[in-house]
């Protein structure tokens, strides 16, 4: 019998993690929830969405697990709160990991992570809590990624790196070995970082400008 989950949100990510869980994993959604404010709709995916207010009267946390699906807006700070907001109710956090990663870290990996398809992550990787690792990583040995971070796709770590919390990496970027990188970093799309990143650093690259000479006067294409 599969373990029972209820999952926080109720946009894309959710229903991605929906998905995920559904079609890859030991879990079966029964519910979704937001906080009453943002309350909308009272049916997603064709499933309940409830209050986050009131749902350990309906889903105890003994009976049932928990699953915040949340981007990173706020540099991963709201999804934070609602992490620890869904802990202090008692709940157990699930994580999500792709049976198409590549983990052979012995299981490193904290709670309310959500790891997707094509990821690798090589030996002697520690990865925290509420981790968001988007599709086509490769996290080199003996890295480190702390609590709340998210990595965006195609993303290379090299070995012995250390990412500090609430970190977001976007798509493409690469750091070499052995650096650090501080608390609630931002590093922008195809960024290259060779030495260390100050904490709250933004290390985005420059955006490829358009050209001078329009489409339909390009030749052979």
């Amino acid at each position: 019998m599969k373990t029972q989950l209820v999952i926080f949100g109720a946009g894309d990510i959710a229903q991605l993690a929906y998905y995920y869980f559904s079609h890859d994993s030991a879990y079966e959604v029964v519910a979704f929830c937001v906080d009453a404010a943002y309350l909308t709709q009272d049916n997603f995916c064709g499933l309940p969405v409830v209050p986050f207010e009131e749902v350990a009267a309906r889903y105890p946390s003994d009976r049932y697990h928990f699953f915040v699906a949340l981007s990173y807006a706020k540099l991963n700070a709201i999804r934070k709160e609602k992490y620890e907001a869904v802990r202090a109710k008692g709940y157990v956090l699930a994580s999500y990991i792709s049976s198409r990663a590549c983990v052979l870290n012995d299981g490193q990996i904290g709670d309310n992570c959500f790891i997707l398809e094509n990821n690798v992550i090589q030996p002697f990787v520690s990865i925290g809590n509420n981790v968001t690792l988007w599709s086509g990583n490769h996290i080199g040995h003996h890295s480190t990624i702390a609590d709340h971070c998210f990595l965006a796709s195609h993303v290379v770590v090299s070995g012995g790196v250390k990412i500090g919390q609430q970190s977001f990496v976007g798509v493409n970027a690469t750091l070499r070995d052995h650096i650090t990188v501080g608390d609630r970093c931002v590093i922008g799309a195809g960024a290259l970082m060779l030495s260390d990143a100050e904490s709250e650093g933004v290390y985005v690259d420059q955006a490829t400008p358009r050209s001078a000479v329009p489409s339909s006067r390009l030749r052979k294409i």
